[in-house]
């Protein structure tokens, strides 16, 4: 299963979901973890205007969205419940992305 982690360095999940501006995804089965690429986005919060905020939330849920779950620091409810309609699960697991992943327990 893929899966979506937000991180600033690539080891720790240590970031909110509105400040992501990449998302790290892994390829997660079979015991082994797996990193495919870290894909680009814009953030939803910032110091800059980037447009409409529920058009740039549906803009990043859509690169995900491939992903069963995405593993944050934090994230809001709206996010949350949006991610949840397209069949992403998000965690709030800030941990090592290794320990979060080898933990994972969601059903593929």
């Amino acid at each position: 299963m893929k899966v979506a982690v937000i991180s600033t360095d690539g080891k720790v999940i240590n970031q909110h979901f509105g400040k992501a501006s990449c998302f790290y995804i892994f390829e997660v089965g079979g015991g082994k973890i797996r990193l495919l690429e870290v894909r680009e986005c814009t953030p939803l919060c910032g110091s800059v205007d980037y447009g409409n905020p529920e058009e740039i939330l549906n803009k990043t849920i859509s690169v995900v969205s491939d992903c069963k779950a995405l593993l944050c620091a934090r994230i809001g409810s709206r996010p949350q419940e949006e991610l949840r309609k397209k069949g992403i699960e998000p965690i709030e697991a800030p941990y090592l992305i290794d320990e979060a992943l080898n933990n994972l327990s969601i059903e593929e």
